[in-house]
């Protein structure tokens, strides 16, 4: 094992794949002369030149159709958009043509490509930069959605994205970038649509996904010197949602209580309750309990982005509420 920051990890998927495979590409703003805005690409245009590491100018609908078109024709191109809020300007090339290319042409064309980059709140933002739209992107039946929560995971995740013959929408988190972790060495990948049982515990159940995922660990080490066991889920990717882990889990801590970033109204945690409902109701000894951002703008004040996110304390108060015996 090695350690390595969350943005080097995913520079290494990326350039494992495009050294394992010439027709990956990069494209994206200031992905090549700047290093990535992030510095998640940082030397790659020195390895591999302009013509794969390609700068673009701040059209995401043009370079988003760009990469529809080279997938269409055989490449596997990866679009970074800078942030996921800027993807709203490319949606009609993700959603009405990446995502139903092979549908609507009688499986005629595959659309082999990744759309990445950073999701949901980083900080003082603003409302027009800190939303998430996992949920949004999950409902659009064509598309897998990934959202990974450590360096081990992005990497072995975005390696199989890479690889994928669907379009694949990869988010990541700009506060996660310089988290650091271990990571196997050598080849290795990590399947889409499994979940990941990161902690086993017999009281109650978290699932969760994303950079919330330390909030969690941090709610479960006030929980378990209260007494309270948990068992953490790990998501890892929203569509498709890995509903029987999740299911088994429920079969044996009896409780489910849901975290995300994203708004409550027609979100992942609805959908997870329903299932959860459906399938497991003769175990629940709880109502299923969630804990999602507020249902409003992101303010900008440093007090009410603390109070608009899923909070420890939220989760702790959540889990305890399904938690008495």
């Amino acid at each position: 094992m090695k350690e390595v920051q969350f943005r080097e990890a995913l520079r290494e998927a990326m350039q494992e794949e495009m050294r394992r495979d010439d027709s990956v590409f990069l494209m994206g703003e200031e992905v090549a002369e700047y290093n990535g805005a992030y510095k998640v690409s940082q030397g790659m245009l020195d390895e591999f030149g302009p013509k794969r590491i390609i700068d673009t100018p701040i059209a995401e609908l043009g370079f988003a159709g760009i990469g529809v078109g080279a997938a269409t024709n055989g490449l596997r191109p990866i679009i970074e958009f800078m942030t996921f809020n800027f993807s709203l300007v490319a949606i009609d090339q993700v959603i009405n043509a990446a995502a139903k290319m092979n549908s609507m042409s009688g499986g005629q064309f595959t659309c082999p490509m990744v759309f990445r980059g950073p999701t949901g709140s980083a900080g003082q933002l603003g409302a027009q930069h800190s939303q998430n739209f996992e949920n949004w992107y999950a409902n659009t039946p064509g598309l897998k959605v990934v959202i990974p929560s450590n360096p081990a995971d992005a990497k072995g995740l975005l390696k199989s994205a890479i690889r994928d013959n669907d379009p694949v929408i990869f988010m990541e988190s700009e506060q996660m970038y310089g988290l650091k972790g271990e990571i196997p060495e050598g080849e290795y990948t990590i399947e889409i649509g499994k979940a990941d049982v990161v902690k086993e515990g017999t009281d109650v159940t978290i699932v969760s996904f994303g950079k919330i995922m330390l909030q969690c660990h941090q709610a479960i080490q006030s929980l378990e010197a209260d007494g309270i066991s948990v068992e953490l889920i790990d998501l890892r990717t929203v569509r498709p949602i890995d509903y029987q882990t999740i299911i088994d889990s429920i079969k044996k801590t009896n409780r489910l209580v849901v975290v995300e970033e994203a708004w409550p109204l027609a979100s992942l945690s609805s959908e997870i309750s329903y299932w959860a409902q459906k399938y497991a109701f003769d175990y629940l000894d709880a109502p299923v309990t969630r804990v999602t951002s507020r249902d409003v703008p992101l303010p900008y004040a440093s007090t009410l982005v603390d109070a608009y996110l899923p909070s420890v304390k939220r989760i702790i108060e959540a889990v305890k509420t399904v938690s008495y015996k």
